[in-house]
């Protein structure tokens, strides 16, 4: 399974459109972190990231914040999405996430 996170000043960024990277972590069947690799999106533009992460075989999102259309998008594309996630540490969030422990608010996006 691949889980992207969106990443600003080493945490996670919770505006998922404005963020400087993504993290990408690659998780085997053990629900274990194999890899992780750092991806810099392209400019943003509305639609463009549910298309490119989806392109790059992410088959998770786990943000802070993220836009009603975005999340649809993200959906037709067979993309799950969590919003919610607190400002942490990318691994962190990833490995609570696996561990079932991962406790989410409210969706940090407005639009």
């Amino acid at each position: 399974m691949k889980i992207a996170v969106p990443v600003s000043e080493g945490k996670l960024c919770m505006h998922f459109g404005h963020c400087e990277q993504f993290i990408i972590f690659d998780v085997d069947d053990n629900k274990t972190i194999v890899s992780s690799e750092p991806h810099t999106p392209p400019p943003h533009e509305p639609g463009l990231l549910p298309r490119w992460l989806s392109d790059r075989n992410v088959q998770l999102v786990i943000a802070g914040g993220m836009g009603a259309r975005a999340v649809s998008l993200f959906r037709e594309r067979g993309v799950n999405v969590i919003t919610g996630a607190p400002a942490d540490k990318p691994d962190t969030i990833v490995n609570t996430y696996l561990k079932g422990q991962l406790i989410t608010g409210m969706n940090a996006c407005d639009h």
